[in-house]
């Protein structure tokens, strides 16, 4: 069984990649998904709403899979952004064998789920965690449903960037080649992740953290690493994200973003990313004393490795906020 986790925010697409998730898949009846919906009712279509009646057309995947795609709908005046939004899908989980995140503009190829629980158990690695940044769509599926991709997105490097409080690393894409060999990553991302369902239930998403978008993955990431997960990057990509550029750039332009609601929650950002860096030991400058502590034995690090470890590895400089590219 595979549960998937979906955080979407006004966004059209959300219903068409469930669409996709169940009509490509090759056992669908082992998938379900939860959707956290966070729209304005009246304005925005409803991830679980089908193009047409189930009356009409019963045929439809989002009518032939309802009992299996579980939603979660929030006002999105009150949306405080994709952390808290995932911290509910993590608490959708039931216990399925395998976890997978996904954003809710991505279309999915042909017989996905026996494609990617294969590189999974190819690892021989129950701690493995297959994560990428996604290919864009355009040029990438067939009209079939097939990849028409032979290369993989790998992520090697990332950067210190300044935000509302302090600097966060923003991890980056490299150019795609044709893998040759089963290949580790340092870093996790929050589009696209594969693995087994504890690792919902070891990193859970941490609620205390309202109005972040940039430095989840970094938080997921190294909490991860501390517990003990190995990151990889898939040998096939069996998903493709529909980026708001090229021929998809007015449209997904148009799609609203959770910040429209700033104002309303001011100050709340600059709070929650004192404890995200203060959590993974990357504000050392930072009294301890300056952000919430509240539940951080279960939102905090493992004991099989430390954070250190992890900037000592791959090669980051939390007191001079630098890193040393030496990855790729």
């Amino acid at each position: 069984t595979i549960y998937v986790a979906i955080a979407s925010y006004r966004d059209w697409q959300c219903r068409d990649t469930v669409t996709s998730i169940f009509s490509r898949a090759k056992f669908p009846e082992r998938v379900r998904v939860g959707v956290v919906d966070q729209i304005v009712e009246g304005e925005d279509g409803a991830c679980d709403a089908p193009y047409k009646p189930c009356s009409e057309d019963p045929e439809q995947h989002l009518c032939k899979y309802k009992d299996q795609l579980d939603v979660f709908q929030v006002d999105a005046q009150l949306a405080i952004g994709p952390v808290f939004a995932r911290h509910i899908g993590h608490r959708m989980y039931r216990g399925e064998y395998y976890y997978m995140q996904s954003d809710a503009h991505v279309t999915f190829t042909r017989n996905w789920d026996e494609d990617i629980i294969s590189q999974m158990e190819a690892t021989k690695n129950e701690m493995a965690v297959l994560s990428t940044y996604l290919t864009d769509i355009d040029g990438s599926i067939d009209e079939n449903g097939d990849s028409l991709r032979n290369t993989r997105p790998i992520m090697c490097n990332t950067d210190y960037e300044a935000g509302q409080n302090n600097r966060y690393l923003r991890h980056g894409s490299q150019p795609e080649a044709q893998p040759t060999i089963r290949e580790c990553l340092p870093y996790w991302a929050a589009g696209y992740s594969f693995s087994r369902g504890h690792f919902v239930v070891n990193v859970p998403y941490d609620l205390y953290q309202p109005m972040i978008f940039q430095g989840e993955e970094m938080s997921i990431g190294i909490r991860g690493f501390t517990i003990g997960y190995d990151f990889y990057a898939p040998e096939r990509s069996v998903c493709f994200h529909h980026y708001a550029e090229g021929k998809n750039a007015v449209k997904r332009n148009k799609v609203p973003h959770y910040w429209e609601n700033t104002s309303q929650y001011a100050g709340a950002g600059v709070k929650a990313m004192y404890r995200l860096l203060g959590v993974v030991h990357m504000n050392p400058e930072i009294d301890p004393s300056q952000w919430d502590h509240t539940e951080e034995d279960k939102y905090g690090l493992g004991g099989v490795r430390t954070p250190e470890l992890f900037y000592d590895t791959f090669g980051i400089d939390v007191v001079k906020k630098v890193t040393e590219h030496h990855l790729c």
